[in-house]
């Protein structure tokens, strides 16, 4: 059985920490943090805690793109 790298993605997880969403978007951890404040990316708070949606990765990077399509 391989080991899981830190960097691997699992494609079963629904919510991510915001921590995983930086790593997935290959950003710092404080820039998605104040991406995630703001607004610019979607987050749910699941009791005290405060998770990305998975899905909300690939809308934020899909409205990141959006200007240079239409350019």
């Amino acid at each position: 059985m391989a080991v899981r790298e830190a960097h691997d993605v699992d494609p079963t997880l629904v919510l991510l920490t915001v921590e995983e969403a930086a790593r997935r978007l290959r950003i710092g951890r404080t820039t998605c943090f104040k991406l995630v404040s703001s607004g610019e990316i979607e987050s749910v708070t699941v009791g005290r805690l405060r998770r990305v949606p998975a899905d909300a990765v690939p809308a934020y990077v899909a409205r990141l793109r959006r200007p240079a399509l239409a350019a």
